[in-house]
């Protein structure tokens, strides 16, 4: 397998080290805007390992990532860039006829009249739009894997197929107790589209009812997280999940719930009320007199730390998992699977924070099933449409295990 990577940032530079230390692939091009971070990603892997190559890349000229996927032969797109740059990407690996992965799904419209009641352009409807042509194509579009969406949807598969005979609710929910020191405000993962998440309507799915929003930092509940970080509130947030499970997993009830903190929640009312979570660009007069524009977000994005230098400073576990509600024949179950890294662990290990780890290892594993065949397909397709277990499995074998916590009353023997 030939892998372009494009995207050398956090989560990029976390996949070539996790990916350097596996065999299922021959040759990885990593590519950036920026070639000067693409060529670090490659050289912190060490003067003996040559299946790393670096170059430069516009993530929003197709073209270009057309032209280079055919010059080295990539039998897959990596897609570790920001949620902008999804479309061009995903398009450029179609007209290449290469496979295509990414981490997050082509961006939401809110709906024009009715913002938090109806969804409007749904996160991935881009991609969805043209599922025909890639199963006419052969190839295959893995969307949303990362570790949410990614894992998450995995273990929602395999609460449907393992542990379920029905099922009630399938809820996302993901808390840390992760701390920067020397920082007021250090957001661990992408400013960019932390902002996006959190400020966007959110998405529920209810079967009697399909698709709808509501107000941000909705129905908000305490969620008692494993191994050490407890209790957290959590609230509705805009996320991939909530528009991928229902595709293939049967369930009455989806959401999606971050434990973000009261903190964390008014500086980001705060930027909304000030117009700072803009995409739009507005005119600004520079130090010259002549006048640049700008999109604020941006501004925003490059006030702040970059997430991948803090991990030196920061403490604690961040945790994804899926809580799914239901019965086990005939008896009430309610579990959570769930994934913990500690921060500790991922730096001494990998060099890398525990939330751009975390999010870096699952696309790595995703990359291996498609080298061995043991997930293979046509289409647009979310990872619950693929088989679970060998996922699991082979993330275990990773060093990376996960684990299933019984919430309510406990299953019948053998189950």
């Amino acid at each position: 397998m030939r892998v372009l990577l494009v995207g050398a940032g956090g989560v990029g530079s976390a996949i070539t080290k996790i990916a350097a230390r596996r065999d299922f692939f021959d040759h990885f091009v990593v590519a950036d805007y920026d070639l000067a971070r693409a060529q670090a990603a490659v050289a912190a892997l060490g003067d003996g390992e040559q299946r790393f190559s670096a170059c430069r890349v516009d993530a929003s000229d197709e073209a270009a990532v057309t032209g280079l996927l055919t010059e080295h032969g990539c039998d897959v797109l990596m897609n570790a860039t920001d949620p902008r740059f999804v479309m061009p990407l995903f398009n450029a690996a179609l007209a290449a006829g290469s496979h295509y992965v990414d981490m997050a799904m082509s961006l939401s419209r809110p709906h024009p009249d009715r913002p938090h009641a109806e969804c409007g352009v749904k996160l991935g409807d881009e991609q969805f739009e043209r599922a025909p042509e890639w199963e006419k194509s052969g190839r295959l579009a893995l969307v949303g894997m990362g570790v949410e969406p990614g894992l998450s949807d995995v273990f929602a598969r395999y609460a449907a197929d393992e542990l379920f005979d029905d099922i009630e609710e399938i809820g996302i929910r993901d808390g840390a107790n992760l701390t920067v020191e020397g920082y007021d405000f250090a957001p661990s993962f992408n400013i960019w589209t932390t902002i996006e998440e959190c400020l966007n309507p959110p998405v529920v799915y209810e079967s009697e009812r399909g698709w709808f929003t509501t107000e941000p930092f909705s129905e908000p509940e305490v969620f008692d997280f494993p191994e050490g970080i407890g209790p957290v509130e959590c609230v509705n947030v805009e996320h991939e999940e909530v528009l991928l499970v229902p595709r293939w997993v049967g369930a009455r009830r989806v959401t999606f719930k971050y434990g973000l903190g009261d903190d964390f929640i008014g500086k980001l009312k705060a930027l909304h009320a000030l117009g700072l979570d803009s995409t739009v660009r507005v005119p600004v007069r520079g130090e010259d007199g002549a006048g640049v524009r700008v999109s604020p977000r941006d501004v925003v994005a490059a006030c702040l730390p970059d997430p991948a230098t803090l991990g030196d400073r920061m403490t604690g576990k961040t945790c994804a998992g899926t809580w799914v509600k239901g019965t086990r024949d005939g008896r009430p179950r309610e579990v959570y699977l769930y994934h913990v890294v500690d921060n500790q662990w991922s730096m001494r290990e990998y060099g890398s924070q525990a939330v751009v780890w975390q999010t870096a290892v699952n696309p790595v594993v995703a990359l291996e099933l498609l080298a061995t065949g043991a997930w293979s397909g046509a289409g647009v397709l979310g990872p619950e449409a693929l088989p679970p277990v060998p996922f699991l499995d082979l993330l275990t074998a990773y060093g990376s295990p996960w684990a299933v916590r019984e919430q309510g009353p406990a299953p019948a023997p053998g189950h």
